[in-house]
């Protein structure tokens, strides 16, 4: 759960805000499609971070709004996200593919369901594709989007295109 704490924590070392906020910046610039992490997390994740002293949330109330928490960096968060940085960083990188169960079971299939299985991870790799250059046509020319967040989307249309191209050398195997 360290990468989720660092995501709240990079994300709270900009500038404070509550979880509902941190939860829509999340869904706002895809970072669930790379990382996994989900909205409940982030509120758990919220609390959790307060409870340790990396955080410390502060009741507000805006207008008619309902009062809420601004959480923002304690001194121990800043020492916390510098640690993580650097620990998340030295740790060996891992791919973990879902559809890759389904490769290494693909020759207990007949013919026809091999196919039918690869041809499924192909037209989702296209659709992840398709959505990613479509995201980044979006965001390019966007002066709010972190340089970093561009690079992430970037990297991601460039792991979609060796898959792209892996498919294609599967499909003469099967």
């Amino acid at each position: 759960m360290a990468t989720i704490d660092l995501i709240v924590l990079g994300i709270l070392k900009k500038e404070p805000m509550g979880a509902y906020d941190i939860q829509k910046l999340v869904e706002y610039r895809n970072i669930s499609k790379w990382v996994k992490i989900s909205t409940p997390s982030i509120y758990k994740k919220a609390i959790q971070l307060e409870e340790k002293g990396f955080i410390k949330g502060e009741i507000v109330k805006e207008g008619k709004m309902p009062e809420k928490a601004v959480y923002s960096l304690t001194d121990e968060g800043e020492k916390e996200f510098v640690k993580l940085m650097m620990e998340i960083a030295s740790k060996p990188i891992h791919f973990f593919l879902d559809f890759n169960a389904v490769i290494v079971n693909l020759d207990k299939l007949p013919p026809e369901s091999q196919q039918s299985c690869i041809a499924s991870i192909e037209e989702n790799i296209e659709i992840l594709k398709t959505y990613l250059e479509e995201n980044l046509r979006e965001k390019e020319n966007d002066p709010e989007i972190p340089k970093t967040g561009m690079a992430v989307l970037q990297q991601q249309i460039v792991l979609a295109d060796a898959i792209e191209k892996w498919i294609i050398s599967l499909k003469k195997d099967f």
